[in-house]
């Protein structure tokens, strides 16, 4: 880290998400509308589960953290991105960019894992019933947890070091409207070689990882639920481990869409603008409208809210 010091550029310039001003309210105003229903959502998600003692359970347990991570997750990049919208210098410094680096990349590594955590958590619901509780207890539910974030930080910290040990020089325009790796290695004066390779394999194995955990756990889960014989069983055991299928594939998608195929700048933003923007948003949402529980138990909470605000306009 002594090489930061030695830095030709302190301040970073992002080209921004575009150059037509005549977008630029609208975009404001659609990714405010994004932002608004990300937080409101998953603050929504985390307060049911935290009040209903029908959702203490290690699924809706890992769901609470995954709706904290998106809440973070989303508030690292989205904020900056409104004031730069607005501004006609889009500036951060070179510590800024890299602190905000660090936390993306770390709560998107956690992110993954905690999917990987949850799909886990469904083959042992579906293909040990008997003994869920007894396998998927609160100290392990923890340590899986913790696990996540764990290596989440860990790998955000290689990339970071890496990336902003290197010596950058010249205009110190970041191609992007937000501080990520390829861009930035792209302004590098050292060779960069080195520091690609790290990127590539830290998000690789991360990814890959994680993915092929989900994938083996839903192909034991599929073998398990084909040899029920009640079909009301089968459709029930789906329809538990559809809205999380639905979020991974989401997720992952643009993550591989985006770091492990050739650099495209256009591309690149609309990838990102998808799973740091719209993907923390639509968590939320597919598991309140894909979970029939959850649905029930927020339906039954906007009623008592309701019939308490009857009863207090009535007694006044």
């Amino acid at each position: 880290m002594e090489n930061i010091t030695e830095t030709h550029v302190t301040i970073f310039t992002f080209s921004g998400l575009t150059d037509n001003e005549k977008l630029i309210p609208f975009l404001f105003f659609f990714f405010l509308s994004i932002y608004l229903v990300t937080i409101g959502g998953n603050l929504g998600i985390i307060a049911v589960i935290y009040n209903n003692s029908k959702l203490h359970s290690p699924m809706y347990y890992f769901l609470s953290y995954l709706s904290l991570v998106d809440i973070f997750y989303s508030s690292v990049i989205t904020p900056k991105m409104f004031s730069d919208l607005v501004s006609t210098r889009k500036v951060i410094s070179f510590n800024g960019c890299a602190l905000q680096f660090y936390f993306y990349a770390a709560l998107g590594g956690t992110e993954v894992f905690l999917l990987s955590t949850m799909s886990y958590d469904r083959y042992v619901a579906i293909c040990h019933p008997l003994h869920y509780m007894s396998i998927m207890t609160k100290r392990k539910c923890l340590c899986m947890v913790i696990l996540s974030f764990s290596i989440g930080f860990f790998q955000s910290s290689v990339q970071t070091i890496c990336a902003f040990s290197l010596q950058f020089c010249g205009t110190g325009i970041i191609d992007h409207f937000y501080c990520d790796v390829p861009p930035l290695l792209k302004l590098s004066c050292s060779d960069a070689f080195f520091c690609n390779l790290v990127t590539i394999y830290a998000v690789g194995l991360s990814t890959i990882s994680s993915l092929g955990t989900i994938l083996l756990s839903y192909m034991l889960i599929l073998a398990s639920v084909l040899q029920m014989r009640s079909a009301e069983g089968r459709k029930k055991a789906f329809s538990t481990c559809s809205s999380h299928l639905m979020c991974s594939l989401i997720f992952y998608v643009t993550v591989f869409f985006t770091y492990l195929r050739p650099p495209s700048s256009v591309q690149d933003k609309v990838a990102s603008i998808f799973y740091s923007a719209v993907t923390p948003m639509l968590n939320p949402l597919v598991y309140t409208l894909r979970n029939q529980e959850v649905k029930r138990i927020i339906v039954q909470t906007i009623r008592n809210l309701t019939s308490a605000q009857v009863f207090v306009n009535n007694s006044t």
